[in-house]
């Protein structure tokens, strides 16, 4: 009950900021334990649905810069300030690594559009040191792709939508997780393929050159 009253007396603080507000909220959210800017975004898209898709772009722009932030501070502190910051999850850093090994930049995007805790994301992407212009591009699509959905959807269905926010969230990231996990098996397989051909191409190079030092 009492994190429940912390939760919303931090959306109070930032909302009276308004759109600064909404702003210093999604930054910060991107790298430590704030309310996720989506709870503020909604009220004031509701607000003033003519500024909706300005809300979602202050919510983009300040969450990518705080993602940065995130992630200078994983590359600096490395391993140690991701437990710290993490400690009551610190199991969470395999899960993300593991991500990484399997789907690279693409488990950034993850992370920034479904509701997966971005902050763990971008912390993690300093501490493995992953190129900071694909974390960054990565960043962008997640992100932008989520605020800007929110804020459509409510531009269009209103008031009653709000409730089913999550479910078209969710929904929307399943279809785009489906599609990234099918484009990166065919990708996979096509460079297996191609590494295939290149060997097979090798191993009859090799047989002709040792055709013609038969000769």
């Amino acid at each position: 009950m009492h994190e429940l009253l912390d939760f919303h007396a931090m959306i109070q603080y930032f909302q009276q900021f308004g759109t600064w507000g909404l702003a210093l909220n999604s930054f910060i959210e991107s790298f430590f334990l704030v309310p996720p800017p989506d709870f503020l975004l909604i009220i004031m898209d509701l607000a003033k649905p003519e500024k909706a898709l300005w809300y979602a772009t202050v919510c983009s722009i300040a969450s990518i810069l705080g993602g940065l932030i995130g992630y200078l501070i994983g590359y600096v502190g490395g391993r140690p300030v991701f437990n710290w910051i993490f400690r009551k999850n610190p199991e969470q850093f395999e899960k993300v690594e593991a991500l990484y090994d399997k789907y690279g930049s693409i488990a950034v995007f993850f992370a920034g559009f479904t509701p997966i805790p971005y902050k763990v994301f971008t912390i993690a992407s300093g501490v493995l040191g992953m190129n900071v212009w694909h974390f960054t591009v990565a960043s962008f699509f997640g992100r932008a792709g989520r605020f800007f959905l929110v804020s459509i959807v409510l531009m269009i269905f209103g008031e009653w939508i709000k409730q089913y926010l999550e479910l078209v969230i969710l929904a929307v990231s399943v279809v785009i997780v489906i599609f990234f996990i099918v484009l990166w098996h065919k990708s996979k397989k096509s460079m297996k393929k191609s590494a295939e051909n290149a060997e097979s191409a090798q191993i009859e190079e090799n047989k002709d050159e040792n055709a013609i030092h038969n000769l």
